[in-house]
Order: C-alpha cells, then structure tokens, then sequence
C-alpha cells in the first residue's frame, strides 16, 4: 500500500474507506448543528420550544450519519441499478410535484404521507448517476460516442424541463455540472464549445429581454398559474442591482431585507466574528437557517470561519479527484467526480449568493443548511463517494497482488 493510502484510507473499522472524506463529512455536520441552533432563533421564539428546531436537525443530521455509513459499505458496482431506480423514482416525484401545493410561489414538494420530499434534490442524484454510467458505457476511442451522448442529453434534458419552470436555479446548477461532467468524461470538445456558446448567446438574449417586459405584464404573470407565473421573480432578482443612495439614511431596509441583513452580517463580523451563538442578523434574516446560513457563519466565526467552510468544501472536491485518478475504470472515476461537483458547485452558489455576488437562488447549503430531503440526499452523495473510495483501494490491492504473483521468483545459488 503506498504512502499515500496508508496515511488517508482505513480498510477495517467502523468507519472505513477515505479518511479526508469523513473528516470534511462530519466537520460539516458539527458545523451545522452549532450554525443551526444560533440561526434558527425565530423559530423558537414563535414557538417558544427552544431546542426544538436544534434537535429536529440534530436528528435529521445523526439519522444522515447512518445512511451515509450503510452507503459507504455498499459495493460501487451496486449503484449501477440504484441509479436508474433513483432517477425513475424523481421523475415520479417531479411530475407529482407540478400539481403539488407551492412554496414561496413554486411547486419544490411533494408529499406522501406525513413525509414530503423536494424532488428536484433527488432528481439531481439520479440525473449524475445515470450520466456518468452512460458516459461509461457507451465510448469510442475519442471519448464518449454519439449515441452515448444523446442518450445522456434526452435525459438531462427531460429533468431540466420538468425543474426549469419552477426552480430556475437548481436547473442552471444541474446544467453547469452536467457540463462540467461531460467534459471530464472527454465529450467533444467541439460540441461542448458549441453548446456553451449557444446557451450563452440565448441567456445574454433573455437578459436583455427581461428587462424591458413591461410591469403590467409582470404582474399579470405574477397573479397567473401558468408557465410564466415565475418569470417576474426572476426579473426582480435580475434587476436588483442593490445601489447606494448618497445619504445612507435614505436607504430602504425593507426593500430587499434577505440581501441587506445578509450584507450586513458580513460587514460586522471581523476576522473571529461574534462568537458562536452571538448573531444579530439572524433576528431579521428570513431564511437565516437555510438560504443565508453563511452569512450567519460568517457573522458569528467570522472571516476565519467562512474561509473555513470554503476550505471543506473545496478540500473534498480534491479528495475526489486524488480519488477518481485512483479508480481502474471509468464508472466509479466519473461517479466520484459528478459529485462531489454537485455538491461544491451548489455551495459555491450559495456562499456567492451570501456575500452579495450572484443573484439570490434559494440554493441550500449542503450538508449544513436546516432541512430534510437535502441532508438525506447530501449524505447519500458522501456515502456514496465513500464506497467508491473503498472500491479503489480494492481494486488496487488486487493489482499489487497479481503484480506479487508474476514476479519471477529468486533462486538460491
């Protein structure tokens, strides 16, 4: 076993496959539970039940925990089925979702029983699963053949279709990975070049247009349940453009409460923040628990603390791609990699999204955000990652060994 394996891969035990991987897993999930608790403040006040929300979470985090170890003692090669089973199983949900009651002016859920579930979240597993497999399978000797990447395209497709309308953002940040997949997987880059150029010429298109849709027309959309019911969302957040008036008296707080309190919450924090538990924007910010959870890491921890966050996540998307040059064929390279994209790709938006960089998405932050069908789904990505990390290890060790075999034996003289 070289040095590398042996210092960061565990074979027996309780926890096995790569360690670097379980320790970003569970630094993540201790960070959320301690960011959780502090930011969810206005849940406790209108309730008055002080742990509730924390020990919903912690629950929700400690039940993720044990899914994300059954996972990681799954053989890799068993996730070839699962992912089609998955990706099935969200196209279900998808379509249920459409007729399902709206949140915030959209329709994410759907619900069975007491439980409900954010399809799109699902969706985005099964959407990497079943790509990267076909990516995997259907290849020529320059990469991926033609008929292996249309096949991929009608189904990224079909999901973006049934997400787009609803859930803008998730739809860019499925498109974005896919794209970078396609890439790593050696798609032409000719066709990709064409593709992103395309796509970019028609969102510079849409753009532009948006911004001279009439208001009138805006709010007869707004009040409608048809297809367009959330184009003057996203024209409102496309034109927020947040400028200063030359008094700072004059400004409107409550014009874009998310964004201001957020931007304010950073602005405070210093370079060791105010102290765990210590927030003052959590008081104001809606979605302080979910949506802007950075903000408050930032706030209480400080510029440390956010540079923290930022270094786990980019530290396993490392760890995945050490991973993936390890793997002996194609499938568990490519899964690995999908993602751990998913996954960085969705925090990176929703950390710019904090600081005031990009448009506000309503993109959760994995694996620390409050939520249900996120953590599930999040935990289910690092189980998964963690069986491919004990794959490769075996995979290797079977080679050192036919290796040990075929080496000519030395004689005695």
């Amino acid at each position: 076993m070289n040095n590398w394996s042996k210092k960061n891969f565990k074979e027996n035990g309780l926890m096995q496959g790569d360690m670097v991987l379980w320790m970003v897993f569970l630094s993540l999930c201790f960070i959320s539970i301690i960011t959780v608790y502090s930011a969810s403040s206005n849940m406790t006040y209108s309730s008055g039940k002080y742990w509730a929300p924390v020990m919903r979470h912690g629950s929700f985090i400690l039940l993720g925990i044990g899914f994300t170890w059954i996972m990681h003692m799954l053989p890799c090669k068993l996730y070839k089925i699962l992912g089609l089973g998955i990706s099935l199983f969200s196209y279900i949900l998808l379509i249920c979702a459409l007729f399902a009651g709206k949140v915030n002016g959209a329709s994410r859920w759907v619900g069975i029983g007491d439980f409900s579930f954010q399809p799109s979240e699902v969706a985005k597993l099964g959407l990497v699963m079943t790509t990267v497999f076909v990516f995997s399978v259907f290849r020529d000797k320059k990469g991926v053949s033609s008929f292996g990447f249309k096949m991929a395209a009608i189904n990224i497709a079909c999901t973006l279709m049934l997400i787009v309308t609803e859930n803008l953002s998730t739809a860019g940040i499925i498109f974005l990975v896919m794209y970078f997949i396609a890439f790593y997987a050696q798609v032409s880059s000719k066709l990709l070049i064409w593709i992103g150029g395309t796509l970019a010429a028609l969102a510079l298109t849409g753009f532009l247009t948006v911004h001279n849709i009439p208001q009138s027309t805006l709010d007869e959309w707004a009040k409608s349940d048809g297809i367009m019911h959330r184009v003057p969302t996203w024209v409102n957040r496309l034109k927020s453009d947040n400028v200063l008036p030359p008094n700072p008296k004059d400004y409107n707080i409550t014009e874009n409460i998310q964004v201001t309190h957020a931007q304010i919450a950073i602005a405070t924090c210093g370079i060791v923040g105010r102290g765990p538990g210590n927030s003052i924007e959590r008081d104001f910010l809606p979605q302080a628990f979910s949506d802007f959870i950075y903000a408050i890491i930032v706030e209480e921890f400080g510029i440390f603390g956010g540079g923290l966050v930022m270094f786990l996540y980019l530290l396993l998307l490392y760890r995945a791609l050490r991973i993936a040059q390890r793997c002996k064929s194609l499938y568990p390279a490519y899964l690995i990699m999908g993602l751990a994209l998913m996954l960085v790709t969705q925090a990176m938006v929703n950390m710019a999204v904090a600081v005031g960089v990009f448009p506000v998405t309503g993109q959760p932050l994995p694996l620390i955000s409050r939520g249900g069908t996120s953590t599930f789904v999040n935990c289910a990505y690092l189980g998964i990652m963690l069986s491919v990390s004990r794959s490769a290890r075996k995979m290797e060790e079977s080679k050192e060994e036919n290796n040990t075999e075929n080496e000519p034996k030395q004689t005695e003289a």
